[in-house]
């Protein structure tokens, strides 16, 4: 099953058997204060620089988040997505839950875009899944509820369902739903990754969708987390995940590259070879 998303005129195809979808985090103000202040205020320089720097670094996406107090979050995300697309020529993950903003950055949007995210509460569902329908985006839905976190991965599960049926029932289909199972910090739970990955495992053989989370999240708290984030990515890859929002830290994405060659998501090492390539090219005329 394969989900396919949009910019002007760029394709990217989510599924189990394409190479895995490296989803940049970094355009997000939340937890960086300067480039907070900076949004506040009109500048913008700091969207550009993130986006280059995701996009050269191995993105195929890019995560955009718009969400600070005291800003019209509306117009500033719309104006966010504009620049990213002045800038780059990659499918947009637009990240808001405001639904205001959601939509002026839907409208904003050329493409098919992924809308991050719906969770499983009525009211969430009935106030986004029409949004999403209506401007044919594909989304990310959250695998909990009003009743918070579900701990077993049985749980996630029984709302991921829930959250394929009522997509199906507003004309969105199947491939476009892109279920989060969850990844919650290690550091505060030992058994926090064991859940999130028997939860994909238990997603990919019932449900048969696609998947992406905050592979961040797993390391939060904790020192060294950029090896962490790789260490996991693999695991998780195997277990199902195709896609994931992330750092695009060289260690995180070349970890998810290496696990599409061992997989057989990247036949006979082409892309791998090509990239390696690439770096001594670039290397040598940085030398010279």
């Amino acid at each position: 099953m394969d989900t396919t998303l949009q910019s002007r005129s760029k394709t990217v195809i989510i599924g189990p058997t394409q190479p895995f979808c490296v989803i940049g985090e970094r355009i997000n103000p939340t937890g960086r204060k300067k480039f907070a202040e900076e949004l506040r205020g009109g500048d913008l320089s700091t969207v550009t620089a993130d986006t280059l720097a995701q996009v050269e670094a191995g993105a195929d996406m890019v995560d955009i988040n718009a969400g600070i107090p005291m800003v019209d979050e509306a117009e500033l995300l719309a104006n966010m997505i504009r620049l990213v697309q002045e800038t780059a020529d990659i499918p947009i993950c637009i990240d808001s839950s405001v639904i205001e903003a959601l939509e002026a950055g839907l409208a904003a949007y050329e493409g098919k875009a992924l809308v991050n995210s719906v969770t499983g509460e009525d009211d969430r569902l009935e106030e986004i899944l029409p949004l999403v329908a209506k401007h044919g985006a594909a989304v990310i839905g959250l695998a909990n509820d009003e009743t918070g976190i579900p701990e077993t991965p049985q749980q996630r599960l029984e709302i991921a369902t829930k959250i394929v049926k009522v997509a199906g029932d507003h004309g969105i289909p199947i491939e476009d739903v892109i279920i989060d199972p969850l990844a919650m910090t290690v550091g505060a739970d030992t058994e926090a990754v064991t859940i999130t990955l028997e939860t994909i495992r238990l997603i990919r053989a019932e449900l048969g969708v696609n998947m992406s989370l905050g592979a961040s999240n797993v390391s939060f708290g904790l020192p060294r987390r950029h090896e962490l984030n790789a260490a996991f990515l693999p695991m998780a890859m195997d277990a199902g995940l195709t896609s994931a929002i992330m750092s695009t830290a060289a260690v995180c994405v070349e970890s998810a590259r290496a696990a599409d060659l061992l997989l057989g998501h990247d036949p006979w090492g082409s892309s791998w070879i090509a990239a390696f390539r690439a770096r001594k090219a670039a290397e040598a005329v940085a030398a010279t």
